[in-house]
């Protein structure tokens, strides 16, 4: 009897263990990296034959589920504060990795009679001739903060204010846009960049000394699915960082 309880605590323990080493990873990433990010997943898959869950939302929802506990494996921000945070109350494997500079574009829908010029004079004649503006949350989306320093550094904040209207993350403002629920978004670069958006929209990149530079970090959580490491791994190898540089990130 004690040979086959021993057999049978055997089986399951080997049968826990592939568990947990197939268990698909969940990676919390930022909202302006969707067409990116899914697309690597495609490639991780392709490669080596294992999933990844991916959790898109703006940066700051994400970091607060992180520290609230949600079973996030990998957390890739788009404000490295949010993890520089996580790392310093002990909630993070490493410090992370700077992955990507993020760019700011407007965005509007094909066939807008609006002319968008991201200079001072176009800006306010696209701010006066609309009714409303898209931009993510600036309290807790580092899109929407950037959004917010592009107006004020062009002197078109209170001009633009009372047409505002805040999508919960990047990608939201830009589906104000895109669905003419507004008349322009300031939106993502790589989500303008994407197959799925560019058919849809036409856009005007802007300055990217007219902002603070969204520095884009990632790093592993503790106590993360074990298959997690390989995924963060894989995002760091050449074929990964080439699509990111085709959707538009400039590489730190």
């Amino acid at each position: 009897m004690t040979m086959v309880k021993s057999i049978i605590l055997g089986f399951l323990s080997l049968f826990i263990s592939t568990s947990i080493a197939q268990t698909a990873p969940t990676v919390a990433a930022a909202s302006d990296l969707k067409f990116a990010v899914e697309e690597i997943a495609a490639n991780y898959k392709a490669d080596k034959g294992q999933d990844v869950k991916l959790v898109f939302g703006s940066s700051g929802v994400l970091w607060q589920q992180t520290k609230n506990g949600a079973p996030f494996s990998l957390l890739m921000s788009a404000d490295e504060a949010y993890v520089d945070d996580l790392s310093n109350n002990g909630l993070t494997v490493d410090e992370g990795t700077l992955y990507a500079i993020g760019r700011i574009v407007l965005l509007q829908k094909k066939g807008s009679a609006i002319q968008l010029n991201a200079d001072k004079d176009g800006l306010t004649k696209a701010i006066q001739t609309s009714k409303k503006i898209a931009i993510a949350n600036p309290d807790h989306a580092p899109y929407g903060r950037a959004a917010k320093e592009y107006l004020i550094s062009m002197g078109v904040w209170d001009l633009a204010q009372p047409k505002l209207v805040f999508g919960e993350n990047i990608s939201q403002a830009t589906m104000f846009a895109l669905t003419g629920s507004a008349d322009f978004a300031i939106s993502a670069l790589s989500l303008a960049s994407s197959p799925q958006i560019q058919t849809q929209s036409s856009s005007v990149l802007i300055p990217d000394g007219l902002h603070k530079p969204l520095k884009q970090k990632m790093a592993l959580i503790k106590n993360t699915a074990p298959s997690a490491k390989d995924f963060y791994l894989y995002l760091q190898e050449p074929k990964s960082k080439q699509v990111m540089r085709r959707y538009g990130f400039v590489a730190p």
